[in-house]
């Protein structure tokens, strides 16, 4: 990454920004969210919504507070996230088995033809992104850091 990270009217010295992995773990998350919208926005997902759906076609009947701790997202937030999801018909909520305070979450028959969909979709926007890496080496080290950074 150039010392100009993205190109402006006027040069720019992000003098320790560069310097400072939290700010280019953003900065990289901000270019793949750009360039997810560009692939995803026509089916009206976004990154947050898309990794509710992968986590509830993996584990059915989680409930959405799990979902929520899971993704390290806030439990309130959720709440919106699946009504949005819940009217797009691709996940419903039952109330949970264990709990009937709580609804578990479960794709529906169009949410899992649309998952089989986005995640194509997906999986070859990673491929493009990842294809400025030098080869499967270099994308297995960068994912195992990045896991490292994230516990």
């Amino acid at each position: 990454m150039a010392n100009d990270t993205k190109k402006t009217d006027q040069s720019v010295d992000f003098g320790i920004l560069n310097n400072l992995v939290g700010y280019r773990l953003r900065r990289a998350q901000m270019n793949f969210f750009t360039k997810f919208s560009e692939v995803c926005s026509d089916l009206g997902i976004s990154p947050g919504l898309f990794a509710i759906i992968a986590i509830v076609e993996r584990n059915p009947g989680l409930t959405q507070t799990a979902v929520a701790q899971a993704l390290g997202n806030d439990r309130s937030a959720m709440v919106a996230a699946v009504d949005k999801l819940e009217k797009m018909d691709i996940l419903e909520r039952r109330p949970a088995i264990n709990d009937r305070r709580s609804y578990a979450l479960f794709m529906t028959k169009h949410g899992e033809a649309f998952f089989l969909k986005i995640s194509q979709r997906v999986m070859e926007h990673e491929q493009e992104m990842a294809a400025c890496l030098d080869g499967d080496n270099e994308l297995n080290w960068l994912l195992k850091t990045l896991d490292t950074l994230s516990k």
